[in-house]
């Protein structure tokens, strides 16, 4: 005979040859002979290792004391414990104490990916992987979600949950923020055969994240070869110097060969133009020395334009100062004021009034 305690917090399963016969409560017992007792905790699923689970709900004590439910094929069921949420039951029948604890469950078809939206976020936040696919839209993106790569519709920025159910789901993610091309050291020769390096950028946005998927294969590097081309149109049927002094008609001339082109595209062309036009080693030295010289000669016509001005301004002054005995006087007047500010002191002998003999002394020193 073997004494057998069961707990407050347990139940016991009484076996006679292997059979169920009953459920046991809180207590001490005796077994002997063909007797087993199997004892269970009131926490854990409603499971014998003797013998089936319906088994054991077929007894009325057992089922006076569990909570069962029963999850289909295409269901999950969402099993709450006291009011929060404990986990998501698969397919199959499940019974839980109802001892201690309150059990109720949601059940959710699983029949399509879509997720119903009687089921909170925040219980979706908590599956595993295993049982739901997260899709993360930011708020610069939108997204192309197919089912077993067929399109279903476009998510905009959000959250969104999927169940995994055997239907293969896929998100593409599209960025709809202005997006910048470069065309960098594209060389390019030019109608007079003098090949340049030009750098070109243009800015795009996605108009139709649908179509650029299903009718174009890889829009960005199509849109950057009609960019090279339309480049090497424009520079090939101009001179170097046509080029240099119309950088802007290289830009627009690319810019609205892009934008007619852009619904072919499925994109929207903002705005470019030429970065950077590189010239060859020697045709930079050759157009450095061309531009010296032109400065050289505007510095010239400079200086010879300033000095006929100023010779005429003189020849101006004389005819004046000829014409006008007060103003000669007066043009004497002021060499003497310049002198005697840079003279520290003069010495006068002799008679007459002081500028008579200042004037005397300009004279001699003139004529010495």
């Amino acid at each position: 005979m073997k004494t057998v305690i069961i707990h407050e917090n347990q139940r016991g399963f009484l076996f006679r040859n292997g059979q169920f016969v009953r459920l046991l409560h809180a207590g001490k017992y005796h077994v002997f002979g063909a007797r087993e007792i199997e004892i269970v905790s009131l926490k854990e699923p409603l499971a014998s290792a003797r013998c089936e689970l319906d088994t054991l709900l077929a007894n009325r004590d057992v089922a006076s004391l569990t909570s069962a439910v029963e999850v289909g094929d295409r269901q999950l069921a969402l099993h709450f414990v006291n009011g929060k949420f404990d986990g998501a039951l698969r397919c199959g029948k499940y019974a839980f104490w109802t001892v201690t604890d309150r059990h109720t469950y949601q059940l959710a078809d699983i029949s399509t990916p879509e997720v119903a939206p009687d089921v909170p976020a925040y219980i979706l936040a908590m599956l595993p992987a295993s049982l739901c696919t997260r899709v993360e839209v930011a708020q610069y993106q939108k997204a192309r979600l197919c089912f077993d790569q067929k399109l279903v519709r476009i998510l905009d920025a959000g959250t969104y949950y999927f169940w995994k159910n055997g239907v293969r789901v896929e998100a593409d993610l599209v960025d709809t923020r202005l997006t910048q091309m470069e065309i960098t050291g594209q060389e390019i020769m030019t109608q007079d055969k003098v090949s340049l390096r030009i750098s070109f950028v243009c800015n795009y946005r996605v108009a139709d994240c649908v179509k650029i998927l299903t009718q174009i294969d890889d829009y960005a590097e199509q849109l950057h070869v009609a960019a090279q081309l339309a480049l090497r149109d424009y520079v090939g049927r101009q001179r170097l110097d046509d080029i240099l002094a119309n950088k802007d008609g290289l830009s627009r001339y690319v810019f609205e060969r892009l934008k007619a082109r852009q619904d072919e595209f499925f994109v929207e062309i903002a705005d470019a133009g030429v970065k950077d036009i590189i010239l060859p080693g020697e045709i930079r030295e050759i157009m450095n020395t061309v531009l010296a010289a032109e400065k050289k000669a505007q510095a010239n016509v400079i200086t010879r334009r300033e000095e006929v001005a100023s010779t005429r301004s003189l020849l101006n002054t004389a005819r004046l100062m000829e014409e006008n005995q007060t103003l000669y006087r007066l043009k004497e007047l002021e060499h003497i004021e310049h002198i005697c500010e840079n003279v520290g002191s003069i010495n006068l002998n002799g008679s007459g009034d002081v500028l008579t003999q200042l004037m005397s002394l300009m004279r001699t020193g003139a004529a010495g």
